[in-house]
């Protein structure tokens, strides 16, 4: 633990972000709406433009219908809150080829539904999101929610697979690389998402520093 600049005591978490280093916990600023999104077919996590999180859970029963099921559920969200963009986990490097079939099938279908909605999107490699929001390619579950809370106090019920956590900081992502930051980031971890690829309109529409 180290004093802040007030004299009171703050905890630290090796590795994460530096105390003093944040702002408070921050409203989304008015203008841009970005809705994050980590796919899965058992447990898909959302994070929508308000902030909150929740996730939509599939049983292997339904086989392909858990599809349409995840699909509808994203395209009513995209009607309801009409994002800017949704910013998507990318599938990782490495992956069995019946499970990247899975995903990629769900990847589709959601594409699909953005497409359809009118909503730009970005992929963000699991490596980057880990980098950006824990400083560590290699951050696990425990890591990333350590990092939400220091940075936002945000926490996660039922969320032991991490998605609903993985969902809020693509949405924070989001606003970070538009110009839109929901709250202060170590410079170096917010230079990770130079790596993404932005939908070129949106860096045009939100530039860098514009928060309202």
């Amino acid at each position: 633990m180290l004093l802040d600049g007030d004299g009171r005591w703050v905890m630290t978490i090796p590795g994460l972000i530096a105390p003093g280093a944040l702002a408070p916990a921050a409203v989304a600023p008015v203008g841009l709406r970005v809705i994050g999104l980590d796919l899965s077919i058992t447990s898909t996590g959302v994070c929508l433009p308000t902030g909150a999180t929740y996730r939509i859970k599939t049983r292997s029963a339904e086989a392909d219908r858990r599809l349409l099921r995840i699909r509808d559920a994203l395209a009513a969200e995209l009607v309801e809150h009409q994002p800017h963009v949704a910013v998507i986990e990318d599938l990782p490097t490495k992956m069995h080829a019946t499970a990247l079939k899975i995903i990629g099938k769900l990847h589709g279908v959601v594409v699909g539904a953005l497409l359809d909605a009118d909503v730009p999107y970005a992929y963000v490699s699991p490596a980057t999101l880990k980098q950006f929001a824990a400083d560590h390619g290699n951050a696990d579950k425990a890591r990333m929610a350590a990092a939400a809370y220091l940075a936002d106090g945000r926490e996660f019920a039922d969320d032991d697979g991490g998605d609903q956590c993985d969902a809020w900081w693509l949405r924070a992502a989001g606003h970070d690389a538009l110009g839109a930051p929901l709250f202060a980031m170590p410079q170096a971890q917010r230079d990770r998402l130079t790596k993404v690829r932005w939908p070129a309109d949106l860096l045009q529409n939100f530039p860098k520093g514009q928060t309202s």
